[in-house]
């Protein structure tokens, strides 16, 4: 078999050009090829088996391929329907590969094919996780209009052509997916109340009230997801966004905008749909209000609303439900003047699923913008915190809870300081570092020195640029003498670590594993009691009890194995616990059995925030950002100055100690008036830095906030303004002062 290993930086970027197949670990994916399509099948993360079955092929796969030849009886039995026939099978890749290797051939007829990325479930105390393989085709003849498969049978097949419009009708419940096809055309949409209209009464969907019920320039899918008419009612739900940029300010392109612009008589959608609704009695307009899907608007300096081509590629979409009847019309907008369309009107495709269809609800993600689409998943507990709450967020591509109905914010975080709490972290990213290097990788990638940790230890660090700048923070396990595993919250830093591996030639495996490893965080003061009931671990860990600051262990709760580590983000004791997403519902169960006579109580993401401010503890994109080294970002502690082996970002950061410019201090503020991240702080006229968080503190009584301040005025009991309205209109004052501002010997969670 000829595998191709990946080019110089160690990963083969994506063609977006590409037709694009995902086998994600453990799973697989099914595509069919026409004669003469190359393909390239690809291991992005190193070290995953691969098997790929064909049928139709009237030669041998192992002529084609070379390798280890399968029966089809290795074949997973759920994708035996789609091949059908005779099926040929060969391994691919090994546990050896490296990431970026590929295996390429030419389809010389009709094919069916399923790709499998071979493996079970991960061991919380493994490192086995079984990661994606990727298949792209080069078309043999590649042409425009390429349609995705469609989600499920449509009841609607409907081809919107460039420049045009077309009415259609939808029954309640129903689902309308609108697709770009060749990518970066926006589509305007309308929808009427069909009974409404029955009755002689015109009411379309309205931006302005839905941007007021909202609160939300675009609703997406998530609670704030419903589009609405002038009278309140609620016509169409946002189920699914592939793209996440669209535009509810601006009317449908009209005449007056190309007359204006010199374009008389140009096509435009107003026109187009006075034509299209004409049958169903809707009176013309001169523009028309309009949901502008995939128009690329944004406020621009001096309150202009700016534009530029859109996000949207090939095959992206947006799904609405029907919330009632209605009569819709899409446009492919007409624009071939200027970026709305990227100079160059192209079709849209209208697909109408029957109700009973069940789709899941989420936002499009993509690590790096050569990568596949991935859209919001649900954890290992969503079924029990689905049942305590409707308040969910998309956090970091996960549907993560807000707050819970039976308290609220502020009895969440009582829950936290006097007992416990529980609270879903699974969104945080997960790696497996693991081959004869992994140690020199991890040291040259993260700015503690790893060469000192042991076996069963855990350490907070800082992942930085050449520059200084931060990428992520993250905690690393030490799982083993050439095993180790980061936890983070950037999906990126995967890559980055595969790419540092392959640059420098060191003989390490980087791979995901955060599908194979969700959890749950147990903090507050009783979290000790609870836990000790339930985990029960080897002679040769330590107990519930035993567990030490920044250790970790290895047990079981029940009959579900876990890892648990004495780590948090609340200031708290507590604990993280680790687990198969398979087997979630068991731990929150068995926590909730052994911690509800203790007053153990679910937190959210809200009452989450208020404890971290309180308690000092950086957030990305707030505290730090790729702008922003470790000391600005108040967590210098972990760049140590005795560290001397070299790490990416070192000659930067000891320039940065040595000449620092700005730090980050607590601020105590005088009166309760609301601070938010990214207020402007100032002495005088001058401003001197900015908030990076703040919250009314429930314990203290009043409002804090961590700022980054200039070095000049950033000492403690220095007198500050905080800047509201203009800057200068409105100040509040405020006091610079050390932080935690809670327990700031850290006595609570040392306990």
């Amino acid at each position: 078999m000829n595998i191709q290993l990946g080019t110089t930086s160690g990963v083969r970027r994506l063609n977006p050009a590409r037709l694009r197949h995902v086998a994600p670990g453990g799973g697989f994916a099914s595509f069919e090829l026409k004669p003469g399509d190359r393909v390239h099948i690809v291991d992005p993360e190193g070290g995953q088996p691969g098997a790929l079955f064909v049928s139709g092929l009237s030669g041998s796969l192992m002529d084609l391929l070379g390798g280890v030849q399968l029966t089809g009886d290795a074949l997973p039995e759920t994708a035996r329907a789609f091949l059908g026939g005779v099926v040929e099978g060969a391994e691919l890749f090994g546990a050896s590969q490296p990431s970026g290797a590929s295996v390429s051939f030419t389809a010389p007829e009709h094919l069916a094919c399923v790709l499998a990325a071979p493996g079970g479930p991960m061991d919380p105390g493994a490192q086995d996780a079984p990661t994606d393989l990727i298949v792209e085709i080069e078309p043999a003849a590649p042409s425009a209009g390429t349609l995705p498969p469609p989600l499920a049978e449509a009841k609607l097949d409907l081809r919107i052509r460039a420049a045009s419009a077309s009415a259609y009708e939808v029954k309640a419940g129903d689902y309308i997916q609108i697709i770009d096809v060749d990518g970066q055309q926006c589509s305007d949409f309308l929808a009427f109340d069909a009974a409404k209209l029955a009755s002689g009464r015109e009411k379309g969907l309205d931006p302005t009230t839905t941007r007021t019920l909202m609160g939300s320039a675009s609703p997406g899918p998530g609670l704030h997801s419903k589009y609405f008419d002038e009278d309140q009612t609620a016509l169409v739900e946002v189920i699914r966004d592939t793209v996440g940029r669209h535009d509810t300010f601006m009317l449908a392109c009209n005449a007056k905008y190309y007359d204006d612009m010199g374009y008389p008589g140009h096509d435009n959608c107003t026109d187009n749909f006075n034509r299209a609704l004409a049958p169903y009695g809707i009176e013309p307009k001169m523009g028309w209000p309009a949901v502008n899907f995939f128009y690329n608007t944004f406020v621009a300096p001096g309150d202009r609303i700016g534009m530029d081509e859109p996000w949207s590629r090939p095959g992206d979409y947006v799904l609405l439900r029907a919330l009632t009847d209605l009569v819709c019309a899409s446009s492919s907008c007409a624009d071939d003047v200027d970026a709305s369309n990227a100079w160059h009107p192209t079709d849209i495709h209208v697909r109408v699923y029957d109700g009973t269809n069940n789709f899941s609800r989420g936002i499009a993600h993509r690590m790096t913008p050569d990568s596949a689409p991935r859209l919001t998943r649900e954890t290992a507990f969503h079924a029990r915190t689905s049942a305590l709450t409707r308040k969910f967020t998309d956090y970091r591509g996960f549907w993560l809870p807000d707050c819970f109905n039976a308290g609220g914010p502020i009895e969440e975080y009582w829950a936290c300081r006097e007992r416990a709490v529980v609270m879903d972290l699974s969104a945080l990213r997960k790696f497996e570092i693991l081959g004869p290097d992994a140690e020199k990788l991890v040291q040259l990638a993260v700015t503690r020195d790893i060469r000192k940790l042991a076996v069963g230890q855990v350490v907070y660090t800082a992942l930085t640029y050449e520059h200084g700048g931060m990428l992520d923070d993250g905690t690393v396990f030490r799982l083993a003498e050439n095993n180790f595993r980061l936890v983070c919250g950037d999906d990126y830093c995967g890559v980055w670590l595969r790419e540092l591996a392959a640059k420098h030639g060191l003989n390490a495996f980087v791979k995901s594993s955060t599908d194979q490893l969700h959890n749950l965080a147990l903090q507050g003061p009783k979290s000790r009691d609870i836990l000790r009931e339930i985990l029960v671990t080897p002679a040769h860990q330590p107990s519930a009890d035993e567990l030490k600051w920044f250790r970790f262990t290895i047990g079981k709760i029940g009959d579900v194995p876990v890892m648990v580590s004495r780590t948090g983000y609340t200031g708290e004791l507590g604990y993280e616990i680790w687990c198969h997403p398979s087997r979630g519902a068991e731990v929150w169960d068995a926590l909730f059995a052994a911690g509800t006579p203790y007053g153990l109580e679910p937190l959210g993401l809200l009452a989450l925030d208020m404890v971290r401010i309180e308690a000092g503890l950086a957030f990305s994109g707030y505290e730090f950002c790729d702008q922003t080294d470790p000391f600005e970002a108040g967590i210098g502690f972990t760049v140590p100055e005795s560290k001397t082996d070299d790490f990416i970002g070192k000659e930067a950061l000891a320039r940065r100690r040595a000449h620092p410019s700005k730090k980050l201090v607590g601020l105590t503020v005088a009166e309760n008036e609301p601070v938010h991240h990214g207020d402007p702080i100032y002495n005088g006229r001058a401003q001197i830095g900015v908030v990076t968080s703040a919250t009314r503190s429930p314990t203290l009584g009043h409002i804090i906030a961590l700022a980054r301040l200039d070095v000049s005025m950033a000492e403690t009991g220095a007198s500050v303004e905080i800047g509201k309205l203009d800057g200068h209109a409105k100040r509040i004052a405020a006091t610079t002062t050390g932080f935690p501002h809670y327990d700031p010997t850290k006595s609570r969670v040392r306990a």
